[in-house]
């Protein structure tokens, strides 16, 4: 029987960060490829920032035929908004709220595996609504998102998740770790406690990402 074409083979999925250490991070959970499932996978770093990510998803599904149609995760790290949220917990985003005032909030409704996948993996996991900041958000900022309904807020992931939809319909998620948090606030990644529990965390998730992508039920298939 005669191999498709990269055009008519499955998508693979793309998971979108900003930062070079989220991508650092991610990349070590890939593990190793073999022989009978090689690992389909487009890891693209966005830049930092909705406008960065917007556009760099917006090129990465339009130029690239064997990725028009792949499922996108946003992925890498925020901040957690609730009292008692702890650097390395885990949120698996039921929505994104853009920053811009008056935008829908955009639904992931395929994130029902990924929530389950992460707790079995003894994960302390979130699920909520994602909100969208140009800025870092610190003090009465976080606590004022927090009272609108918000459970965490990170610069790209509904930036992310916007530029996928519009490049056509397809399964998309957002799952962040917590780098800080009300009780815990982070300056710098990587100079306390609190962020190297948060790369550990993401360090270990790119296999969940694969398994909801197994398990997506895509009208293509």
């Amino acid at each position: 029987m005669p191999g498709r074409s990269p055009a008519d083979a499955d998508p693979p999925l793309l998971v979108a960060c900003a930062l070079g250490i989220e991508r650092f991070a991610l990349r070590g959970g890939a593990g190793r490829p073999t022989a009978e499932e090689p690992p389909r996978l487009v890891l693209l770093r966005t830049g930092m920032g909705p406008q960065a990510a917007e556009r760099a998803v917006a090129e990465a599904l339009g130029e690239d035929r064997t990725t028009a149609r792949s499922p996108v995760v946003a992925s890498g790290f925020c901040a957690g908004l609730a009292p008692g949220m702890r650097p390395g917990d885990v949120v698996v985003a039921e929505a994104t709220r853009d920053h811009r005032p008056g935008a829908p909030d955009l639904p992931c409704r395929d994130n029902g595996p990924l929530l389950r996948a992460l707790r079995q993996r003894g994960l302390t996991v979130h699920s909520g609504l994602l909100c969208g900041s140009d800025h870092v958000v610190r003090g009465a900022e976080r606590a004022a998102l927090h009272a609108s309904g918000a459970l965490a807020v990170d610069m790209e992931s509904a930036a992310t998740l916007r530029a996928a939809q519009r490049a056509g319909g397809r399964p998309v998620a957002a799952v962040r770790v917590v780098v800080d948090a009300p009780e815990h606030e982070l300056v710098r990644i990587g100079t306390v406690r609190g962020g190297i529990s948060a790369f550990r965390v993401l360090r270990s998730v790119l296999p969940v990402f694969y398994e909801w992508h197994r398990s997506l039920l895509l009208p293509w298939r």
